[in-house]
């Protein structure tokens, strides 16, 4: 005998909430409406909202949930959430930055704001010489706190349903042999042989391409993307899992 299907429309908010919370990549998709004509149910859970999440996680469930309720109320999260600067993640660092303001543009889904601020923080992990010059030298990544880049990375998986950060940047360089000339164009970042142009060109929404942010300058080429997609915080996160 076949097992019967559980209809989302039929089951309570907080069990809708939890089948999307476990489900499959593929299932959570597909809730992703559901949960949207929904919202209002969302809004009256008030404080539990959140209380089956974790804000330690990198799973992008609770950024989608924060993202619609934030679309829907913009008072609901400082209210209920007891987040005065609407930073429901935890966002560590090692040298004390503070992420706020990029968890705000996300959150937002003020992509190309998240992308300025994130090339920002970079430049200042990198050191005095970056932030003078204006852009980091690959030999200079390995410098940065490793915290700081998963804090960074783990923010922009959150806010995008998975689709952007720099872990998703490697799988898909990985998926591709290694081949840089394959990825620029997999990623947005290179049509028909020719760069994207900077800012206008590039699609700043959920809808780009997975992979599209954050940007890494271009113009430095392979040798910076690389040192990034292989620093030592991300190959560690790797190997645990």
């Amino acid at each position: 005998m076949t097992e019967e299907k559980t209809n989302p429309k039929k089951e309570s908010i907080k069990e809708v909430l939890d089948s999307f919370r476990m489900a499959s990549e593929r299932k959570r998709l597909g809730l992703l409406t559901v949960l949207e004509e929904r919202v209002d149910e969302l809004l009256e859970l008030g404080s539990s909202l959140m209380s089956g999440f974790d804000s330690e996680s990198s799973d992008w469930p609770p950024g989608f949930v924060l993202q619609l309720i934030h679309k829907n109320d913009n008072n609901f999260i400082k209210n209920n959430l007891d987040c005065d600067d609407l930073s429901w993640f935890n966002s560590p660092s090692e040298v004390g930055f503070d992420y706020s303001p990029l968890q705000r543009h996300l959150l937002n889904e003020s992509y190309e704001d998240a992308d300025r601020f994130t090339s920002s923080k970079l430049r200042e992990l990198a050191g005095e010489k970056a932030v003078k010059r204006g852009y980091v030298y690959f030999s200079e990544v390995e410098s940065i706190p490793g915290l700081d880049l998963l804090t960074l990375n783990k923010l922009w998986l959150v806010y995008s349903r998975g689709k952007f950060g720099f872990t998703v940047q490697a799988k898909i360089l990985e998926s591709l042999g290694g081949r840089y000339d394959k990825l620029w164009p997999r990623i947005g970042w290179k049509q028909d042989g020719i760069w994207t142009r900077y800012p206008k060109a590039f699609n700043w929404s959920i809808e780009a391409p997975t992979g599209h942010m954050p940007l890494v300058n271009q113009l430095r080429g392979v040798r910076l993307m690389d040192s990034l997609l292989n620093h030592e915080a991300f190959m560690v996160k790797s190997d645990s899992n």
